[in-house]
């Protein structure tokens, strides 16, 4: 029986590895939360155990769930638009990427080996450079005269129509990220536990209609409609967790970059030859039994995007003529982000649980970054969640969570006109953010 039960825990893990293309993009292109019960409180979980998603969260807390599987699923709806206005060389255009509705499954499981240690897995994901804006924006004379330019280096009629990108057909990007986190905890004592979780990495990412940086690769034939590339790596995250009082617990989290094996079919896109590593990040969070019935919980998380040259690295460096795909290449200009997150959970009934939550983040994108973030939009920045628990019977339960993300902008002048294209006008970023998931648990 126990071999069976370990049989269906991996198979049920591999399903959610391979079936988890995803899409978030809220706390930069990490999620808002991991595990339906923290994704109701803005994903303040550091010092909470509720759930197995542990390996996402703070490993120290698996050894305090008990033996328990959750399985759930996540509509996300990020609605994203951009626009360029005021040129005076025929590029103006206004769009609204057409992928806007995804399905996230989610995967946790914990099995205690005594009553001190447990062994689990967590499976999550990132995401958010996902976008698919459609072609023919640009259909002027002199705008299809400039698009041709910047594909061939011949001012000329070019072809019908480009894209806002100067580029052919649609235009957009897609990059998934998946990580599966076998997670080891102990408790020190009555009061304390430590967890590690080695941090398995895949990814896959694609690009289309960037033909019109021909001109800014090293190697255009790896920059753009190549199809998906893939890549693997490893990390690692470790945690604390300690209750300092009857009324007080705290917690600890830090998580390694993972390095990436390299996009080879895009090493003329990203720089250091198609390097895409997943950033370090760490949090620190309180829990607070304000009353009986109700807890509050408070995270503090860091995510350090400057350590992805891809990320990180300024568009503004093709203007000191460094190229896509090079160390110092341009990239999205992205930046460090901190983000609060402030929870509170009330205990309706001995079968009901209801949570809300409130997240604030720093946008990563700047107003002189934004032509290229046209393909990843990641500017939202407040997040408003609510959710609740029920029991089914007494060893299973649903767990419902809702997110809403307010729209925010980003504008700036084009780098077009800085490449030399002529006066090409101003450009705007927008995004606002929807989410509902369910989850199932079950205690043994």
């Amino acid at each position: 029986m126990s071999g069976m039960k370990g049989n269906i825990v991996l198979a049920l893990a591999v399903a959610a590895a391979v079936a988890a293309p995803s899409a978030f993009a809220t706390y930069g292109y990490f999620s808002h939360g991991y595990g339906m019960k923290a994704k109701g409180m803005a994903g303040a979980s550091t010092a909470l155990a509720e759930d197995t998603f542990g390996g996402a969260n703070n490993p120290a807390s698996m050894v305090w769930v008990g033996d328990r599987l959750d399985l759930g699923i996540d509509w996300f709806s990020p609605i994203r638009n951009a626009e360029r206005s005021g040129s005076a060389n025929g590029i103006d255009g206004s769009e609204k990427s057409k992928s806007d509705d995804f399905f996230i499954p989610e995967f946790g499981y914990n099995k205690m080996l005594g009553p001190d240690m447990s062994f689990g897995v967590t499976v999550y994901g990132n995401g958010g450079m996902n976008t698919n804006y459609p072609g023919g924006t640009i259909s002027t004379p002199t705008g299809r005269g400039l698009c041709n330019f910047f594909q061939t280096g011949t001012l000329g009629p070019g072809k019908s129509s480009y894209n806002l990108l100067c580029g052919d057909g649609n235009v957009g990007v897609d990059l998934a990220q998946l990580v599966i986190a076998p997670t080891l905890a102990f408790k020190l004592n009555a009061s304390n536990s430590v967890g590690i979780s080695p941090l398995l990495g895949y990814q896959r990412f694609k690009a289309e209609g960037l033909q019109g940086f021909v001109g800014l690769s090293n190697d255009s034939s790896n920059l753009t409609n190549n199809g998906y590339d893939t890549s693997t790596g490893f990390g690692a995250r470790i945690g604390w967790q300690g209750k300092v009082s009857n009324m007080v617990t705290l917690g600890a989290a830090y998580s390694s970059k993972i390095n990436m094996k390299k996009f080879k079919k895009y090493q003329g896109l990203f720089a250091e030859a198609g390097d895409f590593d997943m950033p370090a990040n760490w949090s620190v969070g309180m829990a607070v039994k304000a009353a009986p019935k109700s807890t509050v919980t408070l995270d503090y998380q860091k995510i350090e995007y400057s350590g992805i040259k891809a990320v990180n690295n300024s568009s503004g460096n093709a203007l000191t003529g460094a190229l896509l795909g090079e160390d110092g290449g341009p990239g999205f200009g992205w930046k460090d982000i901190k983000v609060w997150k402030l929870g509170y959970e009330f205990q309706l009934s001995s079968a009901t649980t209801l949570r809300a939550g409130y997240g604030r983040t720093d946008n990563p994108i700047g107003s002189s970054d934004v032509t290229f973030n046209i393909l990843a939009p990641g500017v939202v920045q407040n997040h408003i969640t609510l959710g609740f628990t029920t029991a089914v019977d007494k060893s299973s339960e649903l767990t419902m969570a809702y997110m809403h993300a307010a729209e925010n902008k980003v504008s700036g002048s084009s780098l077009f006109t800085s490449l030399g294209a002529g006066p090409s006008g101003n450009e705007e970023i927008k995004m606002y953010q929807n989410s509902l998931g369910i989850a199932w648990g079950k205690k043994w």
